[in-house]
């Protein structure tokens, strides 16, 4: 592998600029003016469920989709009117796209060879990039003869061939098992590290977005809801959306009112109320004035369950216990609305009991009901 780094283009890995970009199709907006920045080098991960506009903002910048507004750069060159062979990027799509006539060989050396590299140059790039993946002993049998991770190399090793200035990714591990797909996402990360060439990475999968990113993108109906590194965007979601889609299982989301009198705060949940005190009171303060109503977002982890009554928490039922060998996932029903928490594989719950759900306040979230928006 290092031979072939060492070889590498010197600089040939560029900033990636969205400014103002938009996309309609007739009356849809399937982009709505994103701004983002990818540094040289970074790995960029865009997040978002089916329809949210990420992979449309990836092929408006390979040049499979023109722009309706904005500006697209590579490096310091804008690249919205340039066809998808002078934008020096390289796509791995979830299909693989191989050559199925061709070797492992000649899929590799396809894209040297329509470049009219010298032959022993060619042979040269291959035989390092085939030890880069991990395929060297591949390279003779064609495409149908290969398992899906061993294609997903290929495809990987036919992008990384051209030592383009970005590397566009689709999806690209959504075809694999799950054993085989963990495996070559810490393979990807691993790669894009040595390689050093600037990536933009789409997936709905979000296991994959926080590992493999050096920041995350979420997009949702088009537009860029949050980004910035995976543990940030985790902690300090900026929104509903976005608090609600990463997690698994997601934040649980309460609708509370908001009692304030003499100086104290509560929070009414399905009919009890909850006492609240430290930086959680501070955070509904700043509510805006009249506010009745918030959203309290609580992470299944930050969930404390007992089986005692208590002033500081919230009584509930145990509506369905979730056994992972490891970890108990239990879903309490606190009313109506309806709460899970990430326990210890042996922590005492069925089905039916009485529990009291309760929370560190400074590990609580706080949500504008009517803007959707964080409140620090």
């Amino acid at each position: 592998m290092r031979s072939f780094l060492g070889r590498r283009g010197e600089g040939r890995s560029a900033p990636v600029s969205f400014r103002q970009v938009s996309k309609r199709f007739g009356a849809v907006t399937a982009v709505d003016d994103l701004d983002l920045e990818v540094p040289n080098g970074e790995m960029l991960v865009l997040l978002g469920p089916s329809g949210c506009g990420k992979t449309t903002s990836l092929r408006m910048l390979a040049g499979l989709e023109s722009i309706s507004a904005g500006t697209i750069r590579i490096g310091e060159k804008i690249v919205n009117a340039l066809p998808p062979r002078a934008r020096d990027i390289a796509m791995v799509f979830q299909s693989y796209a191989l050559y199925s006539h061709l070797t492992v060989y000649e899929n590799l050396a396809y894209p040297l060879r329509v470049r009219k590299l010298p032959k022993a140059e060619i042979d040269r790039r291959v035989r390092d990039v085939a030890d880069v993946v991990q395929i060297g002993e591949l390279l003779e049998r064609k495409p149908r003869e290969l398992s899906g991770g061993q294609r997903q190399r290929v495809a990987l090793g036919r992008a990384i061939i051209r030592r383009p200035a970005v590397f566009l990714m689709d999806e690209p591990l959504s075809n694999l098992d799950a054993k085989l797909r963990l495996h070559t996402r810490a393979e990807l990360k691993r790669f894009q590290r040595e390689l050093a060439t600037t990536t933009i990475y789409v997936t709905h999968d979000q296991a994959e977005a926080m590992t493999l990113a050096d920041r995350v993108a979420i997009m949702n109906l088009g537009v860029l809801q949050q980004v910035g590194p995976p543990k940030e965007v985790y902690a300090r979601p900026a929104n509903v959306f976005v608090a609600g889609f990463l997690g698994s299982p997601p934040m649980n989301l309460l609708h509370a009112g908001v009692i304030s009198a003499n100086g104290t705060a509560a929070l009414a949940i399905a009919g009890a109320t909850l006492p609240i005190g430290g930086s959680l009171r501070s955070r509904l303060a700043r509510l805006p004035a009249g506010t009745s109503q918030a959203i309290l977002g609580v992470r299944p982890e930050d969930v404390a369950l007992s089986h005692e009554a208590s002033l500081d928490a919230l009584p509930g039922e145990v509506f369905v216990v979730e056994d992972l060998g490891n970890e108990r996932l239990v879903t309490i029903d606190l009313g109506g609305q309806f709460a899970v928490a990430r326990t210890v594989a042996d922590a005492p719950a069925e089905m039916g009991d009485r529990v009291w759900l309760g929370f560190a306040p400074e590990r609580a979230h706080l949500f504008d009901p009517v803007s959707e928006r964080r409140i620090d």
